[in-house]
């Protein structure tokens, strides 16, 4: 049996050592802070797919990822007799003009070529419903390969899994065997300080969680905000993006700035009440992909880091790559995702 600690319990921590112990390794996950404690425990949980054209490596592993996560998930809400929040509900967009509309249309026929059978991305016309999204030309896109899922009842709900098969959340253990480190910005900037390099840093984000039930309803993108209805009957949206702060866990101008566009791209929301507001920073590395495997000149050691604003949408893939690695020697890693790619 192979012993495997992961040291970080976000979720490609959590993922990783779900995965890894599923195919049968003896596994130990130690964070001082526990569960979600980072950016993992935030609020607004939009799996979305990248646009079907321009594809590479990353896009394809998304792909591979968003079509994992309803069994990824599925067993872990029967393992765990928790909901983790997944719902494949699609997402609708508004399109802004002619222009747009071409763009939307060809990509009709990409999504067709590379998605195959798997999911549709479709142009139609705009609704008249209260969760139809106000659009200048009339056309939607919808896609249903998008999805969402509440961030903190799914690393809840991936903790309660892994005690039930005997594995608890330790504050401090030491290595045993393989060792992943999966400790998000903490983790990039100890990496940055080592090799004296910016290996990856912290991006700020602030959201917002409304008192609003649309429980079911698609998530809406609208001019780069994500409106994401959960199944608790609140609707998330976010985020800031803030490479420079004060501060990482307070919320500030920016974030009354982002529920003010809320309400006004989207009317329907204009009169909930704000629940939440949340600030936390995410992980993002230097080559702003993923940064997996081995990690060099540290035999036994591995990095999974720099999940970013994907790391939910990357997770199930990540941990089977991850495990394939660890377990079985087995380096299916894309280009461009490897550790040296950020050093």
């Amino acid at each position: 049996m192979i012993d495997v600690t992961i040291r970080g319990a976000g979720i490609l921590g959590l993922s990783i050592a779900w995965v890894c112990l599923q195919r049968g390794a003896s596994v130990r996950i130690v964070d001082p802070y526990g569960a979600g404690a980072g950016s993992s425990g935030g609020v607004v949980g939009a799996l979305a797919p990248h646009v079907p054209e321009s594809w590479n490596p990353k896009k394809a592993f998304q792909l591979d990822s968003l079509l994992m996560a309803e069994r990824f998930w599925s067993d872990v809400a029967e393992a765990s007799g928790e909901n983790p929040g997944y719902i494949r509900s699609g997402r609708l967009q508004p399109i802004a003009d002619q222009h747009a509309l071409t763009l939307a249309r060809r990509r009709c026929d990409t999504a067709k070529q590379l998605w195959g059978a798997h999911a549709q991305w479709l142009v139609e016309p705009s609704m008249t419903s209260e969760w139809s999204p106000p659009s200048p030309t009339g056309w939607l896109i919808k896609d249903n390969l998008s999805a969402l899922i509440h961030p903190r009842l799914a690393t809840n709900a991936l903790a309660i899994a892994l005690k039930n098969r005997g594995l608890s959340i330790e504050t401090e253990a030491a290595d045993k065997g393989q060792v992943v480190w999966a400790t998000g910005v903490h983790g990039l900037e100890k990496l940055s300080e080592t090799h004296h390099r910016m290996v990856g840093n912290g991006v700020k984000g602030q959201a917002a969680v409304f008192d609003y039930d649309a429980a079911g309803k698609p998530q809406l993108f609208i001019d780069g905000l994500h409106i994401v209805p959960h199944a608790n009957g609140t609707v998330a949206i976010g985020s800031t993006s803030e490479r420079e702060y004060a501060a990482s866990d307070t919320t500030d101008e920016q974030l009354d700035e982002l529920i003010l566009k809320a309400r006004t791209v989207f009317p329907t929301l204009g009169k909930a009440m704000v629940l939440e507001r949340w600030a936390g920073v995410r992980p993002r590395s230097r080559s702003r992909a993923p940064m997996l495997g081995a990690w060099p000149g540290r035999d036994g050691h591995f990095i999974a880091n720099g999940g970013f604003k994907i790391g939910f949408g990357m997770a199930p893939k990540i941990a089977h790559v991850m495990a394939d690695l660890l377990l079985e020697g087995k380096n299916a890693i894309p280009d461009g995702f490897e550790v040296s790619a950020s050093f």
